[in-house]
């Protein structure tokens, strides 16, 4: 008996760490599997003379960190935001708008599928809104022109998840939390990174129209919708319209300073030239010029409004206008506009759109003090030396431990989800990551894309439910799985990409300030202080860094 109490003490944070990943597997609510942890563990460790009885006392305040927490706001902002957009029809207008745009082209619909996701994904940040809007509109409509049914629901599965790494994502919001970074510069660096894998999506649909143009036919003429009275497609309006525009935008970028970061030069392109093809529109319509086609102004404005609220949002927060949570009430403020416009507000939408935002957020919430209690034992049994001295041991240095990490992700994403995966294993990660000289920022985009797969890994992907509850009986559950399988395949290159190209994250920020540690003085406190509490905050930093 005393061998195994040994045992016990020497191995405590291992066995701690296990049993809560058996917790989970068995199907326990995470927040309530942390909590119990932390809790009984905790209380094993008092009685094996490991931790201190006033352990505990140390929860509460832990607690009230949660819940004055003011970047945690942005999760209910976002999550009502996205909600309000989905119910008032901005995705279906979309869909049916770009899918005649690209109709014509073999794989059209699929990269308007992909497009109409990134747009969504920039305005709503909500995988479930993106995954089941797509599901419910665009699935018949590609069934019924004879797309593969593999090809078809992977396309809007994968599509909806860029929810999970374009900004406002929500993931990114819990990330920076848990990294102790800025959500305004986790935005900016996943935000390159979300465009070229939107951008690897297209390529793999363009690639199978060539491989496989059976699976991704063009709409047949007679379903396409002519809306000029000509008979003509209206193309050549549009395609004038879009040379003006960027003549206009070229030489605003000419003229923009060398520094200019370029997450910041995209999002003003895009409000330049998106501003100039709106106002031209109105002036066409208005005034009766017929310069532009009926195509032209359709597609004008619905794309333009979109734009306007991603603006409203990233905008305002890449350019230091608003911090992340006042970027978020000011888009729920503007899908409630959008929503009004569109003659869909109503009293059932905005309770059920209240009553789902109270949901998610709730739940998000819990898992965090769930999490926090189950740190404050884990740290109090010296659990997170135990990871980091396992980390720093492995072989390669910095490659090799993010090849280690990214693996563990992985395999974890098959039975977690994001929320689980933030808040359990990136902070015993981040720790590691920066005493090896990680860019933490980086480090967090590069999980956040990682993460990305458990949204798509079969057969307990989020994404991969959303679109089963919304599919026709004739897409099989297993055509479900087997389609998801490229794009996980996509998202593992583009994680490769990310560190082979580490610039393509801090591309989208700012520079940081250069600091010459030797140019560092570190003045002493005095002795006694009226300050207790800055006292003891100081001490315990003091051992921290011990």
């Amino acid at each position: 008996m005393p061998e195994l109490l040994e045992i016990i003490r020497n191995n405590m944070a291992p066995i701690m760490f296990g049993s809560m990943i058996v917790f989970l597997l068995i199907g326990y609510p995470v927040a309530f599997s942390l909590a119990a942890c932390g809790i009984i563990f905790g209380l094993v460790g008092i009685s094996l003379g490991m931790l201190e009885s006033s352990l505990f006392q140390a929860m509460p305040d832990r607690i009230w960190g949660v819940m004055s927490n003011e970047t945690l706001l942005a999760i209910p902002f976002f999550t009502f935001m996205g909600l309000i957009l989905e119910r008032s029809g901005m995705a279906e207008d979309l869909l049916e708008t770009i899918g005649q745009l690209f109709g014509p082209v073999r794989g059209g619909l699929a990269f308007a599928v992909i497009l109409v996701g990134a747009m969504l994904a920039a305005t709503t940040g909500v995988v479930a809104a993106s995954v089941i809007s797509m599901g419910l509109i665009s699935l018949p409509i590609m069934l019924r022109y004879g797309y593969d049914n593999r090809l078809a629901s992977g396309v809007i599965a994968a599509s909806g998840t860029l929810a999970q790494i374009i900004p406002p994502s929500l993931v990114l919001i819990i990330m920076a939390d848990q990294l102790g970074r800025s959500v305004g510069d986790m935005y900016k660096g996943a935000f390159i990174p979300g465009l070229v894998l939107t951008s690897l999506y297209v390529a793999y649909i363009g690639l199978v129209a060539l491989i496989k143009p059976a699976w991704v036919p063009a709409i047949p003429p007679e379903a396409r919708a002519t809306a000029e009275r000509d008979g003509s497609s209206g193309l050549i309006s549009l395609g004038v319209l879009a040379f003006v525009c960027g003549i206009v935008v070229s030489a605003f970028v000419m003229t923009q300073p060398d520094e200019t970061p370029l997450d910041e030069l995209i999002i003003l392109s895009m409000m330049l030239g998106g501003g100039l093809a709106f106002s031209l529109a109105l002036l066409n319509k208005f005034l009766n010029l017929k310069l532009l086609s009926t195509l032209a102004e359709r597609i004008t404005f619905v794309l333009i409004p979109p734009l306007g609220l991603i603006f409203l949002v990233l905008g305002t927060i890449f350019l230091g206008i608003a911090t992340p949570t006042e970027g978020g009430a000011m888009g729920a403020t503007g899908a409630l506009m959008m929503a009004l416009v569109r003659r869909r507000l109503s009293v059932p939408l905005l309770k059920q759109a209240m009553e789902t935002t109270a949901s998610l957020t709730a739940f998000v919430v819990f898992i965090l003090i769930g999490a926090r209690i189950f740190s404050l034992t884990f740290y109090g049994v010296n659990g997170h030396l135990w990871v980091e001295h396992m980390l720093l041991s492995l072989p390669g240095g910095q490659l090799g431990f993010l090849i280690a990490v990214n693996v563990l992700i992985f395999v974890l994403a098959f039975f977690l989800d994001f929320f689980e995966l933030s808040f359990i294993v990136v902070p015993l990660l981040a720790p590691v990551a920066n005493a090896l000289g990680i860019d933490l920022i980086w480090f967090g985009v590069l999980l956040a894309i990682n993460m990305q797969t458990s949204f798509m890994h079969p057969p307990f992907g989020f994404a991969l439910f959303y679109l089963r509850s919304v599919a026709p009986p004739t897409v099989l559950t297993r055509d479900i799985y087997w389609g998801a399988v490229p794009f996980v395949i996509i998202q593992i290159i583009m994680v490769g990409l990310v560190i082979a190209l580490p610039d393509m994250v801090s591309g989208g920020k700012h520079d940081a300030t250069n600091i010459n540690v030797d140019e560092v003085q570190i003045m002493a406190p005095p002795e006694s202080s009226s300050n207790p509490d800055a006292d003891a905050a100081a001490a315990l930093e003091r051992e921290f860094k011990k």
